[in-house]
């Protein structure tokens, strides 16, 4: 059995679909509130932050997939995050199953650094810290040897659905809702994102891939990298019509954080929107030279479909 724990959101849903697809039926859905994905999944209501719960939620998987995502919210971050990753581990290792951790970049320098696996974690806020600290728990226990376990690490989502990022937000919330489209900082940054599709079919490929595990995989992004400024371009092709955009600059970041908390806890993240963020997935690559990435083009149009469809 593979069991995910934190299927609510796209990632945990596209990865339920993608075990179905090609891998087991033999699926367990663990969340707060859990719900099918596929109709041959079972379901375990649970909340992690209780070790029992956890121990009791991993019992007689063979993988256990890490998706487990939580509100923009720093304090809740620090208190739970760090504890649920901890009961994690723990059920794993004492039930003999094997940990599949989805990561992010938030522990990595935000700078124009281009990220390998190797980058060194230099987090530059509250909520980074907290991911640098979950990883390097994990990190720990794996060069212990005290369990089996892989990182799946990926950069910003764009995606269909119910994706969550900046990028969905200010672009394609935007276009959906027939309001301005809004870039942060600057357009002429190059930057690396995932089609979130693509990030959950390749952490379920390296999960069962039992020669991956022990380290850390950046997962594959469209390696046509572009600008804020060209991917709105594209987007505009697709679309066939001009959307025009506007800059927002940090200035005006930092005056909304004061009035509105969701603005508040961008605010560590900003500096990644001043430089080339790129996102080096090429270990991914070698390995699994037949993995199609979807190409920015692809996923516009996929959203836009959505989009049409839902009118």
């Amino acid at each position: 059995m593979q069991t995910i724990l934190g299927a609510n959101g796209q990632i945990g849903q596209e990865l339920a679909k993608e075990l179905k697809r090609n891998y087991t039926s033999d699926i367990r859905i663990v969340s707060r509130k859990a719900v099918k994905v596929n109709d041959t999944d079972t379901v375990f209501s649970a909340d992690l932050t209780d070790r029992n719960k956890a121990i009791e939620a991993v019992k007689g998987s063979d993988i256990a997939y890490f998706t487990l995502g939580l509100p923009m919210d720093t304090d809740l971050w620090e208190e739970q995050f760090t504890m649920i990753l901890r009961n994690v581990i723990d059920a794993c290792k004492i039930n003999g199953t094997k940990l599949v951790f989805f990561d992010n970049t938030y522990m990595y320098p935000q700078n124009n650094q281009v990220l390998t696996e190797q980058t060194a974690f230099a987090p530059v806020g509250r909520k980074g810290r907290v991911r640098k600290e979950m990883t390097d728990m994990l990190l720990k226990e794996m060069a212990a040897g005290t369990i089996e376990a892989v990182i799946c690490r990926a950069p910003e989502f764009y995606g269909p659905g119910k994706t969550q990022s900046i990028t969905n937000s200010l672009i394609f919330n935007a276009i959906k809702e027939d309001k301005k489209l809004k870039v942060p900082l600057r357009d002429n940054k190059l930057r690396s994102l995932i089609w979130t599709p693509d990030a959950s079919s390749a952490t379920a490929l390296i999960g069962n891939t039992p020669d991956a595990f022990g380290q850390t995989w950046h997962l594959p992004v469209d390696d046509h990298k572009l600008t804020y400024q060209q991917f709105i371009a594209l987007v505009s092709e697709i679309y066939g019509k001009e959307f025009r955009y506007s800059v927002i600059p940090k200035m005006a970041f930092r005056i909304g954080a004061l009035f509105n908390k969701n603005a508040k806890e961008l605010l560590e993240l900003l500096p990644r929107y001043e430089y080339d963020n790129l996102f080096d997935d090429s270990q991914f690559r070698k390995r699994f030279p037949d993995f199609k990435v979807t190409t920015y083009r692809q996923g516009i149009e996929q959203i836009r479909k959505e989009q049409l469809a839902a009118k």
